[in-house]
């Protein structure tokens, strides 16, 4: 009976060594910094696309718009507030916001609309701490790029869509050779954005008791 148990357990040990390292927390990622620095030499990506791939599996990149505004509301602010606090963890990268518009309305007045919205949201970054130099308001594609395909009003194509756009020249925290360990930094979520996220909340919940 012994050397049977003595058997078994071997058995048993021998099976679970024939699992590969790391297959527990293999979320589906593994391999990827390797496959993504072989398409950067072979000038298939670029880190800043790396970067922007991370930035919008992370947090939303787009907030929504009342119908001829560009104010932004309780919710477009929490959105911007997950945004925030994902830009300051990459202080190398620069971002561009892009503003559109619903179908409603001539092409010159959208492109102006879209443009405001797009400096809406870059001016409410700016007021978390982010530099204004690291951020871009400066294209706006009014009502030809919508999201949903309809001549009426429509609240998804009402929109800003923040993206990465390249890397801030001459960063002294950026050294040749580092970008692969800035595009994989882990990301560290703030005690203050939290804070700031329960501020809004309560306002809002102020705001409906009136």
């Amino acid at each position: 009976m012994q050397k049977w148990i003595i058997t078994l357990g071997l058995t048993v040990a021998v099976a679970a060594c024939t699992r590969e390292a790391g297959y527990e927390i293999d979320a589906g990622t593994f391999g990827n910094a390797t496959l993504n620095n072989i398409q950067v030499q072979n000038g298939e990506l670029t880190y800043a696309q790396i970067l922007g791939r991370r930035f919008a599996a992370d947090v939303p990149s787009q907030v929504n718009f009342a119908f001829n505004s560009s104010q932004l509301d309780a919710s477009a602010q929490r959105v911007l507030l997950q945004q925030a606090d994902w830009i300051k963890q990459f202080p190398e990268a620069r971002f561009r916001v892009y503003g559109h518009t619903d179908a409603v309305g001539s092409t010159s007045y959208n492109k102006s609309l879209g443009m405001r919205r797009a400096q809406a949201v870059v001016a409410f970054l700016e007021r978390q701490g982010i530099s204004r130099s690291r951020l871009e308001a400066v294209v706006s594609f009014g009502k030809t790029q919508p999201l949903i395909a309809t001549p009426n009003r429509d609240r998804r194509n009402r929109r800003t869509v923040t993206e990465v756009s390249g890397f801030v020249d001459r960063n002294p925290q950026l050294l040749d050779g580092k970008y692969a360990e800035v595009i994989y930094r882990e990301y560290v979520e703030s005690a203050t954005w939290k804070s700031t996220i329960e501020q809004v909340t309560a306002t809002e919940g102020a705001d409906a008791g009136q």
